[in-house]
């Protein structure tokens, strides 16, 4: 026992609760309804998955992205490995600070995989951003077989495969400084704009922007706007909000808003605007790795936590799936309407979510009371009676009409026995 009183826990470091510690295992509960959504499948960055044997192919080509890297600032500027060891090298503890975990890799070890991990991410993007004359790659086949590249892409967005992004900022500053070389988040924005293809004055709008790694860079760039974010002030309990097909029914309209964000909603004079959103594997994955390290770090914003919450509200059924497709706020990549609810449905499982605490606390404030009122509910109802399509609409005219007409005879008829004509006098 006493051993055990004196024995640190490894698993999850005792200080895995400081602002410093930013790289988490995912929680088995979420792992359990889409593992493969977490972890990585073509390439290992950092400790967690290092050594695995299905991410061997690419650990082999790492070697040579250090390589290309030292070639194009080594000779002219006399920047080594060695170098980089030294930058490095005093940043150990600070490095292993980050990890949930207890590392347990040497320090050799550990600024290695440091360096090697980071330039292979570096020289990556410089590629991508044709940095580097990009001939020297036109047989290499990261870039030659399409599929490598957006796998690649896609587990770098993963939480449990991340390195520091100082660490990444400190072999950028190792390259000299050039008038038309972009910074280094302009570069990580660039590469994964493949796949978000977000306008280019979105991000530039983001040009000093600094995260934790780059899961939490690409997070923090989709922050909403300053207007739609604050907590209220006042006591009153917010509840979740209606599926979106009850809400329908209720008179809210539904509408696609265009903003540089599409955590960017808006509800006002019955009309809840949501930004369009592409749900594919990438987004999806995103999506989930946003929100496990939303759970896991507290020195951070809920902003995707509460987004997929909102949404999982929306989608409660294939039917609402498909009534939100079919007003444009989201294009489908993933399968069936069935599919799409069963993920909006699972994303918020074993999730802890602070409504009062988020970013849309007024807006479901205000989505339920205008469902709550019943003259929107009786008048929407009446509408979607009478006026859903044209059939219905030209029956209740039609019925109208021969009311109005009934009425009209009916006051003919009686007119008489209330005003007698009177007789003429002789």
């Amino acid at each position: 026992m006493e051993g055990k009183i004196n024995q640190p826990p490894k698993l999850l470091d005792k200080l895995a609760g400081r602002e410093a510690c930013c790289i988490f295992r995912v929680p088995q509960s979420l792992v359990q309804i889409n593992e493969k959504a977490y972890h990585p499948e073509i390439v290992s960055i950092g400790p967690y998955h290092y050594g695995k044997e299905h991410l061997e192919m690419i650990q082999e080509h790492k070697g040579r992205y250090l390589g290309a890297f030292l070639d194009q600032i080594g000779e002219e500027h006399r920047v080594g490995l060695n170098n980089l060891f030294q930058a490095i090298a005093p940043m150990e503890q600070r490095i292993r600070d980050c990890y949930s975990e207890t590392i347990g890799l040497d320090s050799h070890d550990l600024i290695k995989m440091m360096i090697l991990d980071g330039c292979f991410i570096i020289q990556l993007f410089c590629v991508v951003g044709r940095l580097v004359d990009a001939t020297n790659y036109s047989d290499d086949p990261i870039f030659i077989m399409p599929w490598i590249l957006t796998f690649l892409m896609r587990d770098l967005m993963k939480i449990e495969n991340q390195i520091p992004f100082f660490v990444l900022q400190t072999l950028v500053a190792r390259v000299p400084p050039r008038n038309e070389n972009p910074s280094l988040s302009m570069l990580t924005l660039g590469f994964f704009n493949h796949l978000l293809q977000r306008p280019n004055k979105v991000l530039e709008q983001h040009i000093d922007l600094e995260g934790k790694h780059l899961l939490d860079l690409i997070r923090l760039s989709f922050n909403p706007s300053s207007s739609s974010q604050g907590e209220s002030k006042t006591s009153t309990v917010v509840n979740l909000i209606p599926s979106a097909r009850k809400l329908h029914l209720a008179g809210i309209k539904f509408r696609s808003r265009k903003t540089d964000s599409f955590l960017d909603i808006k509800f006002a004079n019955g009309v809840l605007e949501i930004p369009a959103f592409t749900i594919d594997d990438f987004s999806s994955s995103f999506l989930l790795n946003c929100v496990a390290f939303e759970q896991c770090y507290y020195h951070c914003s809920k902003h995707f936590t509460t987004y997929v919450t909102f949404l999982e509200c929306l989608i409660s059924t294939p039917n609402d799936a498909e009534f939100i497709f079919n007003q444009k706020l989201l294009e489908n990549y993933c399968g069936t309407y069935k599919e799409v609810a069963h993920f909006f449905n699972n994303v918020g499982k074993d999730v802890v979510f602070d409504i009062d605490k988020s970013y849309l606390r007024e807006t479901f404030s205000d989505v339920n009371d205008y469902y709550n009122n019943n003259w929107h509910v009786h008048w929407a109802g009446f509408k979607h009676t009478y006026f859903d399509t044209p059939w219905s609409f030209m029956s209740a005219l039609a019925a109208l009409i021969v009311l109005i007409l009934t009425m009209i005879q009916a006051f003919f008829a009686i007119f008489p026995y209330i005003h007698p004509p009177r007789n003429p006098k002789n």
